[in-house]
């Protein structure tokens, strides 16, 4: 199916050069920055926004703030993407990092309880639904774009940029958060530490916007090539293999971020110390997401993500189970960088076969949706569930045993995805 899609296309623009695309990255990464920070500071968030003694509850309540910024990513990707299929990649990028840099302000200026009251969490969550909205919209448009700039044999490699440059944000987020860890004391990382974090991506914010409006556009409803309609039980099959593979991508990778948290609350590390976390995690998903894109491009993308899945859920109830036996800085640090590389190895893959996969005049709205979908099922009550799960199971290996059953899902939709990759089905069109 997904080389019948793509045989049918042609180039519409010429292929730019990786640094020229780069600049998608730029604003992918400013974008996730934000987003992601919430997640980081998910504990000291709770002590500004939700008041009681019950820090297990306190940190529930945050975690559930955090997962309904999520709702609205469907249709963020719906309505965005259908833009970016209409009007360009390059407007609906833009529309999207826009409206992350309200939702950014919106958080990180936005007083506490203490301060206005019931007000506090009512205008946290209206902030968060408006992050979500973006970045839900933000994917399928900068997804697409990367899939038409690149060379088809180097295009695992382009579409290995939308992973790596959140891993870019990754590693930004931990570096700051380590930082004010290190420096401000507990109190102050409370009062306003946090915010600090917040307002660090809301400055950068313009100049993501700057870039983005000096690239060329790759898509245009006039001059793009009439395309025999794919059948209707073809997209519908290609769309629940999608949501089963990002799901499990999405548990795996926000479990993952979740790594800090579950080292200050369970692990009882310093704040400082677990922050660090999110920075190697960031370094090892860079490195190893380019090297999966590069992977795919030489042997296909099936045989990458299967394998990867494969190792993964072999490994991960091990390295929960060496985590919590031996809860040092090293030990914690290492695993991160085992789990992160076969995040990449196992994700990575499943997104660029899902683009290939999907016709030029609907992807950026294809995979918009379906990725907002998949993240706004399983991503969204990722960390809640990991959380739950460890509470009810009275378990610290609970988090493992979740993302183990998101492995076998999406293992299962990788044995029935189509082969795209140019390099095993022959296919030269640029799209």
């Amino acid at each position: 199916m997904g080389a019948a899609i793509a045989a049918t296309e042609t180039a519409e623009t010429t292929h730019l050069p990786l640094r020229r695309v780069a600049a998608v990255g730029v604003g992918n990464a400013l974008a996730f920055y934000d987003f992601l920070t919430f997640s980081f500071f998910a504990i000291q968030i709770g002590h500004t926004f939700f008041p009681g003694d019950d820090s297990s509850a306190r940190l529930l309540k945050t975690l559930a703030t955090f997962g309904v910024g999520f709702l609205t990513r469907p249709v963020g990707g719906f309505v965005l993407g259908r833009f970016g299929d209409r009007a360009g990649r390059r407007p609906a990028m833009i529309v999207a990092l826009t409206l992350m840099g309200v939702g950014i302000l919106g958080v990180a200026l936005t007083p506490g309880y203490r301060q206005i009251g019931v007000a506090a969490p009512i205008l946290l969550l209206f902030f968060r639904l408006v992050q979500g909205f973006a970045l839900g919209g933000e994917v399928g448009p900068a997804t697409a774009y990367l899939t038409e700039a690149a060379p088809p044999r180097r295009r695992g490699l382009y579409l290995a940029l939308q992973y790596a440059t959140q891993d870019v944000a990754v590693f930004a987020a931990g570096l700051v958060g380590t930082v004010l860890g290190v420096l401000l004391a507990p109190a102050d990382l409370d009062a306003w530490g946090w915010r600090a974090a917040f307002l660090v991506g809301a400055a950068i914010v313009p100049v993501g916007l700057m870039m983005r409006r000096g690239l060329p556009e790759t898509h245009s409803v006039a001059k793009a090539p009439i395309q025999p309609s794919p059948k209707r039980h073809a997209i519908a099959k290609l769309a629940i293999l999608g949501i089963a593979m990002q799901g499990m991508g999405m548990i795996c990778a926000y479990v993952l971020d979740y790594t800090t948290t579950y080292a200050q609350d369970t692990l009882h590390m310093a704040a400082g110390a677990a922050l660090g976390a999110t920075a190697v995690i960031g370094a090892s998903s860079l490195v190893n997401d380019l090297l999966s894109g590069l992977l795919t491009d030489r042997f296909g993308r099936k045989p990458v993500m299967i394998v990867g899945a494969v190792i993964f859920l072999l490994l991960v109830t091990p390295a929960y189970m060496l985590m919590t036996r031996f809860p040092s800085v090293g030990v914690v640090y290492a695993v991160a960088v085992v789990i992160a590389a076969l995040v990449a190895y196992s994700a990575n893959p499943a997104l660029i076969a899902l683009s290939e996969a999907l016709p030029r005049g609907a992807r950026s709205a294809g995979v918009g949706t379906i990725y907002a979908v998949a993240v706004a099922i399983f991503g969204s009550s990722a960390q809640f569930m990991a959380k739950w799960l460890q509470g009810a199971t009275g378990s610290p290996l609970a988090p493992a045993w979740y993302v183990s059953a998101a492995l076998v899902m999406g293992l299962t939709a990788m044995l029935f995805m189509p082969e795209t990759a140019p390099v095993k089905i022959g296919v030269e069109a640029d799209d």
